[in-house]
């Protein structure tokens, strides 16, 4: 009898692939690959596999009818079940913001002993408050208050007008140098004194943060003759007229010697947005409430 070369003939073959190997462990055969001693197994598409596959394409049909799917140009399908992400986000944000107008409508015309003195107004203000902070405050001020290089720290007990919140309300709803109704705070050019005696001032100015400032030099007779009048007398601040105190370590600008000679030589004069044209009288007397109560918090 003649050989055959057809595989589908050989004794004992694989109907369909004529592979006569069967893998022992799983009783599938194999389809002759071979890797090394690593043979292919000829295993059929799970089954699990295809129903999913299955599910996947009905979902993805029901959603194709029932929600937005195709754009249409400047529109798109609305779906059976008509919905509008959009239009839930704006009603979410409206029923959101009629429960906030209900208590924040109180800081209008707000009488700040009485407001502080409700907690339960002030726990449903002051996380709003701390966000209103975050939003517009913060950049500059730091979230805490604490200031930082030409901006003034609000967490400590030294203020430039004043720290109750009325004085606080017409500083964020006036602004500092920003505007012709804005307060007004300069530090003017001293560019005029001689080299050495400004030296001799920023040397003075420097140690009164430590309290070794010597009070019989030249440094001394000359902050007395020109910076006192607005620092108060040995820098000690407090006279609410915009310039601040030079005592502390909060100076806005910077307390080493190399910053004050070059405040002395050219000036500082800050600017504060006015608030007035993004806040509304509610938030800024809610904010000025909040900001006057930071040096309580600071540790």
């Amino acid at each position: 009898m003649a050989e055959t070369t057809d595989p589908h003939a050989l004794p004992g073959a694989d109907p369909h692939t004529g592979n006569r190997r069967i893998d022992p462990v799983t009783g599938y055969d194999t389809t002759g690959h071979d890797w090394g001693g690593i043979q292919e197994l000829n295993t059929p598409f799970p089954r699990l596999a295809a129903i999913a596959l299955l599910l996947t394409f009905l979902y993805s049909v029901v959603a194709w009818v029932l929600l937005p799917a195709w754009p249409t140009g400047r529109d798109y399908t609305r779906g059976l079940l008509g919905l509008d992400q959009g239009r839930m986000a704006r009603d979410g944000y409206q029923a959101v913001d009629a429960v906030r107008q209900g208590w924040l409508s109180r800081f209008a015309q707000p009488d700040f002993a009485a407001l502080a003195a409700d907690d339960l107004l002030m726990a449903q203000a002051m996380p709003a408050a701390a966000r209103l902070f975050a939003d517009n405050c913060a950049a500059c001020h730091g979230t805490s208050g604490k200031g930082g290089p030409g901006f003034p720290a609000l967490n400590d007990a030294d203020w430039l007008w004043g720290g109750d919140p009325e004085t606080l309300a017409e500083t964020i709803t006036l602004g500092i140098n920003a505007t012709d109704d804005s307060r007004l705070a300069e530090m003017p050019v001293f560019d005029w004194l001689a080299p050495a005696d400004r030296q001799a001032l920023a040397a003075y100015v420097s140690a009164l943060p430590s309290g070794t400032a010597p009070g019989d030099n030249p440094g001394a007779a000359l902050f007395a003759e020109n910076c006192a009048a607005c620092h108060g007398d040995g820098g000690t601040g407090g006279l609410l007229a915009g310039a601040p105190s030079l005592t502390d370590r909060s100076a806005i600008y910077g307390q080493d010697e190399a910053t004050i000679l070059t405040t002395l030589r050219h000036g500082r004069r800050g600017v504060m947005p006015a608030w007035s044209q993004r806040l509304s009288p509610a938030q800024i007397n809610l904010l000025a409430l909040y900001v006057s109560t930071l040096p309580q918090a600071k540790p």
